[in-house]
């Protein structure tokens, strides 16, 4: 079998490329070789490195009680935050809290006059409404108020309190009471900003 002109070039220059791809296998480094992981560890060394597993392993059940006695006292803290739809629904809950501990004074606090203030933020996680309220009392049946808002089911502080004069006689007070409740953060409007 011969072969032709056209033949013998194509074998030629198959042979040049093979040659050339050969040294270059053998001269560019990191061809052919299977990627390293490290050296090998000495038994020793692998041997500490499965006692802190172990060790680490051995904490979990510790720390999936505590995760789960931890989640259990914030549903319980939780219990106080008014839970509403919108702010305007925990707005009127704060409120009927703070109407309901002044008609269980004795005598029962007459409120005059209610404000109902905007939700804001209250760190990341929780927004804070406002009621401000005006009634007439003593001195006495104002602190008792003050220690039974501290009693509500719900989570309800005083946030400002102004006092006046309101009958010298009978020595009362005309107070202007703000009360503050905890809400969920989403009940809080997000801030535009000034653009």
């Amino acid at each position: 079998m011969t072969l032709q002109n056209r033949e013998k070039r194509a074998v030629t220059l198959l042979g040049g490329a093979l040659a050339i791809w050969i040294i270059l296998w053998v001269l560019l480094p990191g061809r052919g070789e299977t990627p390293a992981t490290g050296p090998p560890r000495p038994v020793p060394e692998a041997e500490k490195r499965l006692a802190r597993l172990r060790q680490t392993a051995a904490t979990v059940p510790g720390k999936e009680e505590l995760h789960k006695r931890v989640t259990a006292e914030l549903a319980e803290r939780e219990r106080g935050v008014i839970g509403s739809e919108t702010a305007a629904q925990a707005l009127a809950q704060l409120l009927e809290a703070v109407r309901r501990t002044a008609k269980s004074q004795s005598p029962p606090l007459e409120i005059k006059t209610a404000e109902l203030g905007q939700a804001t933020r209250l760190g990341n996680d929780y927004g804070e409404i406002q009621v401000a309220v005006t009634f007439d009392s003593h001195i006495e049946e104002l602190l008792n108020l003050l220690a039974d808002l501290t009693r509500q089911p719900e989570i309800v502080a005083t946030r400002e309190i102004r006092l006046t004069v309101a009958n010298a006689k009978e020595k009362t007070l005309a107070v202007r009471l703000t009360a503050a409740g905890v809400v969920p953060r989403q009940l809080v409007p997000e801030k535009r900003g000034a653009f």
